[in-house]
Protein backbone atom coordinates (compact mmCIF):
# COMPACT_ATOMS: atom_id res chain seq x y z
CA UNK A 1 0.00 0.00 0.00
CA UNK A 2 1.23 3.81 -1.08
CA UNK A 3 2.57 5.82 2.01
CA UNK A 4 2.70 9.53 2.03
CA UNK A 5 6.33 9.49 2.29
CA UNK A 6 6.42 6.61 -1.14
CA UNK A 7 4.04 9.83 -2.68
CA UNK A 8 6.30 12.54 -1.40
CA UNK A 9 9.52 11.06 -2.20
CA UNK A 10 9.47 11.33 -5.89
CA UNK A 11 8.66 15.49 -5.33
CA UNK A 12 11.73 15.78 -3.03
CA UNK A 13 13.78 14.34 -5.72
CA UNK A 14 12.71 16.16 -8.27
CA UNK A 15 13.58 19.50 -5.88
CA UNK A 16 16.77 18.26 -4.92
CA UNK A 17 17.93 18.30 -8.27
CA UNK A 18 16.41 21.00 -9.20
CA UNK A 19 18.27 23.34 -6.64
CA UNK A 20 21.41 21.09 -6.61
CA UNK A 21 21.64 22.13 -10.71
CA UNK A 22 20.54 26.20 -10.13
CA UNK A 23 22.04 26.99 -7.13
CA UNK A 24 26.03 26.29 -8.55
CA UNK A 25 25.23 27.95 -11.07
CA UNK A 26 23.79 30.92 -9.36
CA UNK A 27 27.06 31.51 -7.54
CA UNK A 28 29.40 30.97 -11.13
CA UNK A 29 26.88 33.90 -12.53
CA UNK A 30 27.10 35.91 -9.60
CA UNK A 31 31.30 35.58 -9.20
CA UNK A 32 30.94 36.69 -12.77
CA UNK A 33 29.39 39.88 -12.13
CA UNK A 34 31.27 40.56 -9.10
CA UNK A 35 34.56 40.37 -11.54
CA UNK A 36 32.54 42.60 -13.51
CA UNK A 37 31.82 44.86 -11.37
CA UNK A 38 35.29 45.33 -9.51
CA UNK A 39 35.52 48.76 -11.06
CA UNK A 40 32.56 50.42 -10.55
CA UNK A 41 31.35 52.58 -7.71
CA UNK A 42 29.87 52.40 -5.36
CA UNK A 43 31.59 48.57 -4.99
CA UNK A 44 29.32 45.80 -3.99
CA UNK A 45 30.83 43.18 -1.61
CA UNK A 46 30.51 39.09 -3.04
CA UNK A 47 28.82 38.21 -0.35
CA UNK A 48 26.25 40.44 -1.66
CA UNK A 49 26.34 39.54 -4.99
CA UNK A 50 26.23 36.09 -4.33
CA UNK A 51 23.23 36.30 -2.11
CA UNK A 52 21.53 37.81 -5.13
CA UNK A 53 21.62 35.72 -7.74
CA UNK A 54 21.13 32.80 -5.31
CA UNK A 55 17.73 34.08 -4.79
CA UNK A 56 16.87 34.54 -8.19
CA UNK A 57 17.97 31.29 -9.10
CA UNK A 58 16.76 29.40 -6.04
CA UNK A 59 13.18 30.94 -7.47
CA UNK A 60 14.15 29.31 -10.37
CA UNK A 61 14.76 26.05 -9.17
CA UNK A 62 11.63 25.86 -7.10
CA UNK A 63 9.46 26.46 -10.82
CA UNK A 64 11.55 23.91 -11.99
CA UNK A 65 9.96 20.89 -11.11
CA UNK A 66 6.02 21.94 -11.86
CA UNK A 67 7.25 22.86 -15.33
CA UNK A 68 8.65 19.56 -15.93
CA UNK A 69 5.70 17.39 -14.61
CA UNK A 70 3.23 20.02 -16.95
CA UNK A 71 5.38 19.01 -19.73
CA UNK A 72 5.52 15.45 -18.84
CA UNK A 73 1.93 15.13 -19.00
CA UNK A 74 0.97 17.70 -21.96
CA UNK A 75 4.35 17.87 -24.09
CA UNK A 76 3.94 20.26 -27.61
CA UNK A 77 3.91 17.37 -30.55
CA UNK A 78 2.59 16.70 -34.10
CA UNK A 79 -0.85 15.73 -32.77
CA UNK A 80 -0.89 18.48 -29.89
CA UNK A 81 0.47 21.49 -31.71
CA UNK A 82 -1.95 23.90 -30.27
CA UNK A 83 -0.28 23.24 -26.75
CA UNK A 84 2.60 25.50 -27.68
CA UNK A 85 -0.04 28.77 -27.60
CA UNK A 86 -0.72 27.85 -23.86
CA UNK A 87 2.71 27.58 -23.21
CA UNK A 88 3.28 30.63 -24.84
CA UNK A 89 0.50 32.28 -22.39
CA UNK A 90 2.16 30.20 -19.25
CA UNK A 91 4.84 32.73 -19.32
CA UNK A 92 2.88 35.18 -17.79
CA UNK A 93 1.70 32.92 -14.23
CA UNK A 94 5.65 31.98 -14.51
CA UNK A 95 6.91 35.55 -14.64
CA UNK A 96 4.98 36.93 -11.94
CA UNK A 97 5.22 33.50 -9.49
CA UNK A 98 9.11 34.18 -9.95
CA UNK A 99 8.79 37.98 -9.45
CA UNK A 100 6.74 37.17 -6.09
CA UNK A 101 9.29 34.40 -4.96
CA UNK A 102 12.35 36.86 -5.38
CA UNK A 103 10.74 39.52 -3.66
CA UNK A 104 9.46 36.95 -0.73
CA UNK A 105 13.10 35.84 -0.59
CA UNK A 106 14.92 38.76 -0.52
CA UNK A 107 14.41 42.53 -0.89
CA UNK A 108 14.40 43.95 -4.19
CA UNK A 109 18.02 44.74 -5.42
CA UNK A 110 18.10 48.36 -6.91
CA UNK A 111 21.35 48.52 -9.20
CA UNK A 112 21.89 52.17 -9.36
CA UNK A 113 22.71 52.08 -5.16
CA UNK A 114 24.36 48.42 -5.31
CA UNK A 115 21.77 48.05 -2.43
CA UNK A 116 18.68 46.63 -1.16
CA UNK A 117 15.41 48.79 -1.74
CA UNK A 118 12.00 48.32 0.33
CA UNK A 119 9.45 45.73 -0.20
CA UNK A 120 6.42 47.49 -1.52
CA UNK A 121 4.19 46.80 -4.36
CA UNK A 122 6.05 49.28 -6.51
CA UNK A 123 9.62 47.73 -6.05
CA UNK A 124 7.53 44.09 -6.93
CA UNK A 125 6.19 45.68 -10.03
CA UNK A 126 9.91 47.05 -10.42
CA UNK A 127 11.00 43.75 -10.71
CA UNK A 128 8.36 42.07 -13.05
CA UNK A 129 8.89 44.75 -15.56
CA UNK A 130 12.63 45.56 -15.05
CA UNK A 131 13.80 41.89 -15.71
CA UNK A 132 10.76 40.59 -18.11
CA UNK A 133 13.84 39.60 -21.00
CA UNK A 134 16.11 37.19 -17.98
CA UNK A 135 12.79 35.16 -16.77
CA UNK A 136 11.43 34.70 -20.57
CA UNK A 137 14.64 33.50 -21.36
CA UNK A 138 14.96 30.78 -18.08
CA UNK A 139 11.36 30.15 -18.49
CA UNK A 140 11.99 29.09 -22.60
CA UNK A 141 15.58 27.05 -21.59
CA UNK A 142 13.19 24.71 -19.19
CA UNK A 143 10.57 24.42 -21.12
CA UNK A 144 13.29 23.26 -23.94
CA UNK A 145 15.07 21.23 -21.28
CA UNK A 146 11.61 19.32 -19.91
CA UNK A 147 10.60 18.71 -23.48
CA UNK A 148 14.22 17.12 -24.46
CA UNK A 149 13.92 15.14 -21.26
CA UNK A 150 10.41 13.82 -21.96
CA UNK A 151 10.88 12.87 -25.38
CA UNK A 152 14.25 11.03 -23.88
CA UNK A 153 12.26 8.83 -21.63
CA UNK A 154 9.75 8.38 -23.45
CA UNK A 155 12.09 7.02 -26.39
CA UNK A 156 13.64 4.89 -23.53
CA UNK A 157 10.49 3.29 -22.19
CA UNK A 158 9.36 2.56 -25.90
CA UNK A 159 12.71 0.75 -26.38
CA UNK A 160 12.01 -1.02 -23.29
CA UNK A 161 8.26 -1.54 -24.67
CA UNK A 162 9.93 -3.04 -27.96
CA UNK A 163 12.63 -4.87 -26.13
CA UNK A 164 10.18 -6.92 -24.61
CA UNK A 165 7.68 -7.52 -26.95
CA UNK A 166 10.43 -8.99 -29.12
CA UNK A 167 11.45 -11.27 -26.61
CA UNK A 168 7.66 -12.17 -25.60
CA UNK A 169 7.56 -13.35 -29.68
CA UNK A 170 10.92 -14.74 -29.81
CA UNK A 171 9.77 -16.89 -26.44
CA UNK A 172 6.71 -17.69 -28.21
CA UNK A 173 8.73 -18.54 -31.67
CA UNK A 174 10.71 -20.95 -29.52
CA UNK A 175 8.02 -22.68 -27.67
CA UNK A 176 6.67 -23.17 -31.06
CA UNK A 177 9.55 -24.58 -32.64
CA UNK A 178 10.34 -27.11 -29.37
CA UNK A 179 6.77 -28.02 -29.88
CA UNK A 180 6.83 -28.85 -32.99
CA UNK A 181 9.53 -31.38 -32.42
CA UNK A 182 7.61 -33.57 -30.43
CA UNK A 183 4.84 -34.57 -32.61
CA UNK A 184 7.36 -35.39 -35.13
CA UNK A 185 9.39 -37.69 -32.78
CA UNK A 186 6.33 -38.87 -31.37
CA UNK A 187 5.09 -40.31 -35.08
CA UNK A 188 8.64 -41.63 -35.91
CA UNK A 189 9.06 -43.71 -33.15
CA UNK A 190 5.19 -44.77 -33.02
CA UNK A 191 5.58 -45.92 -36.59
CA UNK A 192 8.77 -47.81 -35.33
CA UNK A 193 6.40 -49.35 -33.03
CA UNK A 194 3.86 -50.38 -35.66
CA UNK A 195 6.62 -52.53 -37.11
CA UNK A 196 7.49 -54.45 -34.39
CA UNK A 197 3.73 -55.64 -33.16
CA UNK A 198 3.64 -58.46 -34.83
CA UNK A 199 7.41 -59.26 -35.01
CA UNK A 200 8.15 -59.16 -31.93
CA UNK A 201 5.31 -57.44 -29.66
CA UNK A 202 7.72 -58.06 -26.69
CA UNK A 203 10.17 -55.29 -27.93
CA UNK A 204 7.11 -52.96 -28.78
CA UNK A 205 5.92 -52.91 -25.51
CA UNK A 206 9.52 -52.15 -24.03
CA UNK A 207 9.08 -49.64 -26.58
CA UNK A 208 6.18 -48.11 -25.28
CA UNK A 209 7.47 -47.86 -22.27
CA UNK A 210 10.68 -46.59 -23.37
CA UNK A 211 8.62 -43.84 -25.21
CA UNK A 212 6.48 -43.37 -22.33
CA UNK A 213 9.40 -42.13 -20.27
CA UNK A 214 11.00 -40.06 -22.75
CA UNK A 215 8.09 -38.48 -23.00
CA UNK A 216 7.67 -37.74 -18.87
CA UNK A 217 11.53 -36.36 -19.88
CA UNK A 218 10.60 -33.58 -22.10
CA UNK A 219 7.50 -32.33 -19.69
CA UNK A 220 10.19 -32.81 -16.69
CA UNK A 221 12.01 -30.08 -18.29
CA UNK A 222 8.64 -28.10 -19.29
CA UNK A 223 9.42 -24.86 -21.22
CA UNK A 224 13.00 -24.79 -19.92
CA UNK A 225 15.03 -23.14 -23.14
CA UNK A 226 18.56 -24.59 -21.88
CA UNK A 227 19.67 -27.69 -20.12
CA UNK A 228 22.97 -29.60 -19.28
CA UNK A 229 24.34 -31.66 -21.96
CA UNK A 230 24.34 -34.18 -19.40
CA UNK A 231 20.39 -34.19 -20.00
CA UNK A 232 20.55 -33.69 -23.51
CA UNK A 233 22.40 -36.77 -23.84
CA UNK A 234 20.83 -39.30 -21.60
CA UNK A 235 17.68 -38.14 -23.43
CA UNK A 236 19.71 -39.29 -26.98
CA UNK A 237 20.73 -41.94 -25.56
CA UNK A 238 17.11 -43.21 -24.54
CA UNK A 239 15.94 -42.67 -27.94
CA UNK A 240 18.93 -44.69 -29.62
CA UNK A 241 17.99 -47.70 -27.35
CA UNK A 242 14.37 -47.43 -28.86
CA UNK A 243 15.92 -47.61 -31.78
CA UNK A 244 18.24 -50.14 -31.25
CA UNK A 245 15.63 -51.96 -30.25
CA UNK A 246 14.07 -51.56 -34.43
CA UNK A 247 17.21 -52.05 -35.80
CA UNK A 248 19.17 -54.16 -33.29
CA UNK A 249 22.44 -55.05 -34.67
CA UNK A 250 22.33 -53.09 -37.75
CA UNK A 251 22.62 -49.86 -35.57
CA UNK A 252 25.97 -49.10 -34.00
CA UNK A 253 26.73 -46.14 -31.68
CA UNK A 254 29.74 -44.22 -30.81
CA UNK A 255 30.30 -41.71 -28.47
CA UNK A 256 32.76 -39.12 -27.25
CA UNK A 257 31.83 -36.53 -24.74
CA UNK A 258 34.58 -34.72 -21.93
CA UNK A 259 33.57 -34.51 -18.67
CA UNK A 260 33.91 -30.19 -18.97
CA UNK A 261 31.17 -30.99 -22.02
CA UNK A 262 28.38 -32.75 -19.49
CA UNK A 263 28.03 -29.13 -17.76
CA UNK A 264 27.72 -27.06 -20.29
CA UNK A 265 24.06 -25.82 -21.11
CA UNK A 266 22.59 -26.85 -24.71
CA UNK A 267 19.18 -26.20 -26.01
CA UNK A 268 16.81 -28.66 -24.69
CA UNK A 269 15.74 -31.32 -27.63
CA UNK A 270 18.76 -29.51 -30.30
CA UNK A 271 20.53 -33.30 -30.41
CA UNK A 272 17.87 -35.76 -30.53
CA UNK A 273 16.52 -34.52 -34.61
CA UNK A 274 19.90 -34.36 -35.85
CA UNK A 275 20.33 -38.06 -34.61
CA UNK A 276 17.26 -38.96 -35.78
CA UNK A 277 17.81 -37.47 -38.95
CA UNK A 278 20.82 -39.45 -39.16
CA UNK A 279 19.10 -42.58 -38.41
CA UNK A 280 16.09 -42.01 -40.38
CA UNK A 281 18.14 -41.00 -43.99
CA UNK A 282 21.70 -42.74 -43.30
CA UNK A 283 21.14 -45.97 -41.18
CA UNK A 284 17.55 -47.33 -41.60
CA UNK A 285 17.83 -47.85 -45.24
CA UNK A 286 20.92 -49.20 -45.50
CA UNK A 287 20.42 -53.34 -45.71
CA UNK A 288 23.33 -53.60 -43.25
CA UNK A 289 23.12 -50.70 -41.35
CA UNK A 290 25.24 -48.10 -40.22
CA UNK A 291 26.88 -46.24 -37.24
CA UNK A 292 26.48 -42.97 -35.81
CA UNK A 293 29.42 -41.19 -33.85
CA UNK A 294 28.51 -38.28 -30.95
CA UNK A 295 31.26 -36.26 -29.91
CA UNK A 296 31.44 -33.07 -27.51
CA UNK A 297 33.86 -31.04 -26.15
CA UNK A 298 34.70 -27.44 -24.65
CA UNK A 299 37.53 -25.73 -26.29
CA UNK A 300 37.96 -21.72 -26.06
CA UNK A 301 35.17 -21.57 -24.05
CA UNK A 302 32.63 -22.90 -26.82
CA UNK A 303 31.17 -25.97 -26.65
CA UNK A 304 31.82 -27.89 -29.88
CA UNK A 305 29.09 -31.24 -30.59
CA UNK A 306 29.64 -33.26 -33.70
CA UNK A 307 26.97 -36.26 -34.82
CA UNK A 308 28.36 -38.49 -37.82
CA UNK A 309 27.19 -41.23 -39.20
CA UNK A 310 27.31 -43.25 -42.34
CA UNK A 311 25.00 -43.29 -45.04
CA UNK A 312 23.98 -45.69 -47.67
CA UNK A 313 21.52 -46.90 -49.63
CA UNK A 314 18.63 -44.58 -50.55
CA UNK A 315 16.24 -42.96 -48.47
CA UNK A 316 12.77 -40.95 -49.14
CA UNK A 317 13.58 -37.34 -49.05
CA UNK A 318 12.22 -35.53 -45.65
CA UNK A 319 10.70 -32.45 -44.81
CA UNK A 320 13.80 -30.87 -42.78
CA UNK A 321 11.98 -30.17 -39.76
CA UNK A 322 14.89 -30.90 -38.16
CA UNK A 323 17.18 -29.09 -39.81
CA UNK A 324 15.59 -26.33 -40.22
CA UNK A 325 14.45 -26.40 -36.68
CA UNK A 326 18.00 -26.31 -35.37
CA UNK A 327 19.02 -23.45 -37.40
CA UNK A 328 15.67 -21.28 -36.39
CA UNK A 329 16.35 -22.14 -32.81
CA UNK A 330 20.17 -21.13 -32.46
CA UNK A 331 19.58 -18.05 -34.34
CA UNK A 332 16.73 -17.18 -31.97
CA UNK A 333 18.83 -17.57 -29.20
CA UNK A 334 22.26 -17.11 -29.97
CA UNK A 335 21.79 -14.63 -32.34
CA UNK A 336 25.38 -14.68 -34.30
CA UNK A 337 27.23 -16.36 -31.30
CA UNK A 338 25.86 -20.00 -32.35
CA UNK A 339 27.38 -21.81 -35.85
CA UNK A 340 25.14 -24.84 -37.36
CA UNK A 341 26.81 -26.30 -40.54
CA UNK A 342 25.50 -29.87 -42.05
CA UNK A 343 26.96 -31.88 -44.82
CA UNK A 344 27.42 -34.97 -46.79
CA UNK A 345 31.25 -36.20 -47.74
CA UNK A 346 30.46 -38.49 -50.92
CA UNK A 347 33.56 -39.72 -50.99
CA UNK A 348 33.55 -40.91 -47.67
CA UNK A 349 30.00 -42.10 -47.33
CA UNK A 350 29.30 -40.21 -44.29
CA UNK A 351 27.22 -36.95 -43.12
CA UNK A 352 28.19 -34.81 -40.47
CA UNK A 353 26.34 -31.85 -38.08
CA UNK A 354 28.11 -29.94 -35.97
CA UNK A 355 27.50 -26.97 -34.11
CA UNK A 356 29.14 -24.76 -31.97
CA UNK A 357 27.76 -22.56 -29.33
CA UNK A 358 28.65 -20.51 -26.50
CA UNK A 359 29.42 -23.16 -22.83
CA UNK A 360 27.78 -21.19 -20.59
CA UNK A 361 29.47 -22.28 -17.35
CA UNK A 362 26.30 -21.66 -14.84
CA UNK A 363 26.17 -22.76 -10.54
CA UNK A 364 23.74 -25.40 -11.86
CA UNK A 365 26.25 -27.58 -13.76
CA UNK A 366 26.52 -29.85 -10.66
CA UNK A 367 23.70 -29.52 -8.74
CA UNK A 368 20.09 -31.03 -9.02
CA UNK A 369 17.95 -31.22 -12.47
CA UNK A 370 17.56 -27.52 -12.64
CA UNK A 371 17.49 -25.89 -16.13
CA UNK A 372 17.36 -22.78 -17.38
CA UNK A 373 15.08 -20.34 -19.19
CA UNK A 374 16.71 -18.20 -21.90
Amino acid sequence: MPTWSNNLRPIFRAYAFSIAFWIPLSLLVGYQNYMLDEGSRPHVDLWRELLVYGARYFAVGLLTPPLFYMVGRWPVSRRNFRRLGIYALGYLPFMCAFTVIRWLLLPPWLDETKSFGPRTLETLSWLATSHYADSLLLYLVILLAAHAYTYFMRSQQQEVDRSRLRQHLAQSELQALRAQLQPHFLFNTLQGVSALIDSSPSNAQTMLLTLASLLRTVLKHGSCDLIRVREELEFVRAYLCLEQMRLGTRLAVRWQISPEAEGALIPQLLLQPLVENAIVHGIAPARDGGWIAIEAAVRDGRLFVEISNSIAGTSHPGLNIGLVNVKARLQHLYSDDAAFEFRIEADTKTALARLALPAFATSLADSGPESVTA
